[in-house]
């Protein structure tokens, strides 16, 4: 399970480099391609809405061919695009290529997950999900350092350079150590009827729904924060590119810590609990965060701490709430996960939009934003673990 883990993890660490890497560099950019704000936001928007997109496409496919064959073509596209997105003149050729790059780096979200789904179902599943997250954690540690490091030594057009050689990385990991976990005698034939009835299987199943969205709900506010954090920290709290880096480590970091807690702590409680404390917790702490910023002066510290805290919960929700809603759907693992993966990241492509009608640099816009996903997570949770434990009960044992 640890090698399995650990080149899925490579794997799905590409996409979440390709944000985190260049956070420290919204500010530069701005500068350089003397773009405004929201207009630097805009290229983050443009690489989570195609990125939610294109996992449509990538999930039934590999359900048809197998699991590899995406991950050639993604990869290639995501590369092709970063190379642009080195290039671009203008901040509008940025934000194109930024949706490019967003289309192929999808499918290194989709793939792995039903990869994770052909070899384990539950608490195993929940594990290795777990494990692949520990991977991928060096992502917001260590991603956001090694682009204000790359800064310091060139500019923002280095960071894109960088991530062509980890996409490379990830394309040889693909060819060379990356079995194939799909068996022919399981693949199915993909047209627009059998794609159609599957993800209205998928949309009228409330439990996929409900778990899909509490999860989405979540992710929104994690892309909020991502969106976010770079100007609120340099600009309200004067923070360096470095400064910047550390302080989005300590709040990413507790988000990953806490997802390797969900496979342990759902074989001992039950999954269905550990959603349930986990969502409370999460909207505990954004509203609590968001009470006392608008009641007191926000302070650095206050800020760090309250979203250490509600990402932690978050960490629980995100590796759980994805397994369970795979779970009942194995044969069309990929058209799950892709659906799934379309609806959290366009809800959270559309939260930064509404998010940036209200951002002004500073932090509460930002707080207020996170605790109104939470909020949404708590009440959909609510309905969706109710109608789950019914569903539970009625079923024979």
């Amino acid at each position: 399970m640890f090698r399995a883990a650990l080149i899925l993890g490579l794997l799905s660490a590409v996409g979440p480099f390709a944000i985190d890497m260049y956070l420290p560099a919204m500010p530069a950019i701005a500068s350089a391609l003397g773009a405004d704000v929201s207009s630097v936001q805009l290229t983050l928007t443009a690489y989570f809405v195609s990125f939610g997109v294109a996992q449509l496409f990538y999930g039934p496919w590999a359900d048809q061919v197998g699991r590899k064959a995406p991950l050639y073509f993604g990869i290639s596209v995501f590369v092709a695009a970063t190379i642009g997105c080195a290039m671009a003149p203008t901040i509008g050729w940025l934000i194109a290529f930024r949706a490019l790059q967003g289309t192929g780096g999808a499918v290194l979200m989709v793939v792995p997950r039903a990869v994770i789904r052909d070899m384990h179902t539950g608490t195993q599943a929940t594990k290795l999900m777990a494990m692949v997250m520990l991977v991928i954690s060096v992502s917001p540690m260590l991603a956001p350092l090694a682009g204000s490091g790359l800064i310091a030594i060139g500019d923002w057009r280095l960071i894109f350079w960088a991530l062509c050689l980890t996409a490379a990385i990830s394309f040889f990991l693909t060819a060379t150590l990356l079995p194939e976990t799909l068996d022919p005698r399981d693949r199915i034939s993909v047209n627009l009827r059998s794609q159609w009835c599957g993800s209205k299987t998928l949309i009228q199943d409330p439990i996929f729904m409900g778990l899909t969205f509490i999860g989405g709900f979540g992710f929104a506010s994690f892309m909020v924060f991502i969106s976010s954090a770079a100007f609120v920290y340099s600009g309200q709290f004067g923070l360096s590119p470095t400064e910047f880096s550390l302080a989005f480590a300590i709040n990413a970091v507790g988000f990953f810590a806490a997802s390797q807690a969900a496979g342990p702590l759902g074989e001992r409680y039950g999954i269905l609990l550990v959603i349930r404390w986990a969502v409370f917790g999460f909207a505990g702490f954004s509203i609590a965060l968001l009470s006392i910023g608008m009641f007191s002066l926000i302070s650095l510290p206050m800020v760090v701490v309250g979203l250490f805290l509600a990402n932690a919960c978050l960490g629980l929700i995100i590796p759980t709430t994805m397994v369970m809603a795979l779970d009942p759907h194995g044969e069309i693992a990929g058209l799950a996960s892709s659906l799934g993966g379309t609806l959290q990241m366009v809800t959270g492509g559309l939260m930064v939009m509404f998010t940036g009608l209200f951002f002004d640099g500073t932090a509460l816009p930002m707080i207020g934003a996170i605790a109104l996903c939470a909020g949404l997570a708590l009440s959909t949770a609510l309905r969706t673990l109710a109608i789950l434990e019914r569903r539970i009960e009625r079923s024979p044992t």
